[in-house]
C-alpha cells in the first residue's frame, strides 16, 4: 500500500458519492481518461474499489455522474451570476457574462470538457447527459433573450435561431479563452462577448452599469 493513499472513511452514502465524482474529476481534469482507473479512484476518494461497484454499476456510470455533477456546476455558477434582479436585458448581460469568466472559463474546465467530449460519441448515456446539459443551457439562454426581447417590444422576434447563433459565440469564446488565457486582455472576452451577442440581437447589452 502507498503511503500516501488515503485512509477509508465511513462516510454517509451521498458523502462517498460525491467524494468518488470528486475524485474522478480530479483525476480527469489532471491527466485525461486513462488516469480514472478504478484503483486510482478509489484511492483518491480514501474508499476502497468495491465501493465504486456499490454507488454505480459500472466505472462507465460513474464517470457519466461526473460528468453531469460538472455540467451542473458550471450551469450553477451562471445562473447564480445572472441573478434575478434588474432588467431583463440586465439579467441576459449578467448570463453572457458569467459564462465568459471563472470558474466557468478556466483551463481545469477545458481540461475536463476534452476528456469528456470523445466519450460522448460511443456512449449513449454520455451522450443523454451531454444533451441534457447542453439544451438546459441553451433553452435558459433563449428565455433570457425572449424575455429582454419582450421588454425592447420585440415579442414576434424568432428566439431559437437567436440561441443558437448566441451560443455559438459564448462557446467559441469559451474555448479559446479556455485553451488560451493568456492571450486576452482583461475583460477583453467578456465584452467581445457582450458586443457580439449584443450584435445578433440588436440590443445593447453593455449600455448600463448593472449589466455588468
Amino acid at each position: 500500500m502507498s503511503a500516501t493513499r488515503r485512509k477509508f472513511t465511513r462516510d454517509d452514502p451521498e458523502s462517498r458519492r460525491a467524494a468518488l465524482i470528486s475524485a474522478t474529476l480530479r483525476l480527469m481534469a489532471g491527466a485525461g481518461p486513462q488516469a480514472a482507473t478504478v484503483r486510482a479512484i478509489a484511492d483518491e476518494a480514501g474508499v476502497s474499489p468495491g465501493m465504486i461497484r456499490h454507488h454505480f454499476d459500472t466505472k462507465d456510470d460513474l464517470v457519466n455522474a461526473a460528468y453531469g455533477a460538472h455540467m451542473a456546476a458550471q450551469m450553477e455558477a451562471t445562473e447564480a451570476a445572472a441573478g434575478t434582479g434588474g432588467s431583463a436585458r440586465a439579467r441576459l448581460a449578467r448570463f453572457v457574462t458569467a459564462s465568459l469568466m471563472p470558474p466557468v472559463v478556466d483551463p481545469r474546465t477545458l481540461s475536463l470538457w476534452a476528456a469528456f467530449i470523445h466519450m460522448i460519441r460511443r456512449d449513449p448515456a454520455m451522450r443523454a447527459t451531454h444533451a441534457e446539459s447542453y439544451l438546459g443551457y441553451r433553452d435558459r439562454l433563449e428565455q433570457l433573450i425572449a424575455d429582454a426581447l419582450a421588454e425592447a417590444g420585440r415579442t414576434g422576434d424568432a428566439t431559437r435561431p437567436l440561441a443558437i447563433a448566441s451560443n455559438a459565440v459564448i462557446d467559441g469564446l469559451w474555448l479559446e479563452a479556455g485553451a488560451l488565457p493568456e492571450a486576452f486582455a482583461p475583460g477583453e472576452v467578456t465584452r467581445v462577448g457582450l458586443d457580439s451577442v449584443g450584435a445578433i440581437l440588436a440590443l445593447d447589452l453593455g449600455a448600463d452599469e448593472e449589466a455588468t
